[in-house]
């Protein structure tokens, strides 16, 4: 079925639109960039007395701020179930889960959901993370304007095998690997749906009573939400590790006006700051509207 016949609200956001950057609060900065650039493969790109920023092939994926004497994430709390790298290809997935496990740290959990292969750890503060390779579009199953998706086991050793047989040794996660979605802890999902799908614009591209996965331009997801430990939860406390943000890159400064028009007309408030303009979903999930890297507005 045509990606076209996914649930779309009156006006859809923009089909180029996508998530680009997560920030976390982390307990301790020199232990969690051990883990980002050494365990995880992340390189870094910049960082000062209070934070970092990491990438690959010299795009920012992920800043860390450091927040002394922070607690674990709760997994409780509206906020992050985590956030997912995508790499380019099921090589690049092999190799990476090549030097995970030659690092010595232990088998990842797993799911094949027949769109991508996923692989899922925690950080040192237990902010979740899943890396991932996206099978074609073309293999992808649509019915009734919805994806198919599942949660079967991986097939680790075909991902192994494609690793070994890419050439090139290990150098850390390669050019292309982006944020492809993120997924989040939110208290219901029908106000869920109302502020992600009915006001942003994102189209509805699968559901259940517990969980939400939302979308621009016929992807199977570029936002998850679930209720499976937050039903009716609302925002940590201070002094919690966890998410501070995350960006919704748009194409252009004409698709930014429209999304702050709806938001204004919904009564959602924005606050301008540089690089964007900050929203809050109704947990308090912290949401910064961005052109493009390298896109001026205007």
């Amino acid at each position: 079925m045509p990606n076209q016949a996914q649930q779309t609200p009156a006006t859809s956001i923009d089909p180029r639109t996508s998530v680009g950057e997560v920030s976390l609060a982390v307990a301790d900065l020199g232990r969690s960039l051990a883990f980002y650039t050494q365990g995880f493969g992340l390189a870094l790109l910049t960082r000062d007395a209070g934070g970092a920023t990491l990438g690959a092939g010299g795009a920012r994926l992920l800043t860390l701020t450091e927040q002394p004497g922070a607690l674990p994430w709760p997994g409780r709390y509206a906020g992050l179930y985590h956030f997912a790298v995508l790499v380019p290809t099921r090589a690049d997935l092999g190799r990476w889960l090549r030097h995970w496990l030659n690092s010595g740290f232990p088998m990842p959990g797993q799911g094949d959901h027949l769109v991508s292969e996923a692989l899922y750890l925690s950080d040192p503060d237990g902010n979740g993370i899943e890396i991932y390779c996206d099978r074609p579009r073309s293999a992808w199953q649509w019915q009734d304007g919805r994806v198919r998706m599942a949660s079967e086991p991986v097939d680790v050793a075909g991902v192994l095998a494609a690793g070994n047989a890419a050439p090139g040794q290990w150098e850390g996660l390669p050019a292309g690997t982006r944020l492809g979605h993120i997924h989040l802890q939110v208290g219901d999902i029908g106000q869920a749906a109302a502020f992600y799908h009915d006001v942003l614009g994102f189209d509805i591209v699968a559901s259940l009573p517990s969980a939400l996965f939302v979308s621009a331009g016929g992807y199977h997801h570029h936002i998850g939400m679930n209720t499976w430990q937050s039903r009716g939860a609302s925002a940590a406390p201070p002094g919690v590790a966890g998410l501070r943000y995350f960006t919704i890159d748009l194409a252009d400064s004409g698709v930014l006006t429209d999304v702050l028009a709806r938001l204004d007309a919904a009564g959602v408030g924005s606050i301008q700051e540089a690089g964007g303009s900050r929203i809050l979903d109704p947990w308090r999930n912290a949401i910064q509207l961005r052109l493009w890297p390298g896109k001026a507005a205007g």
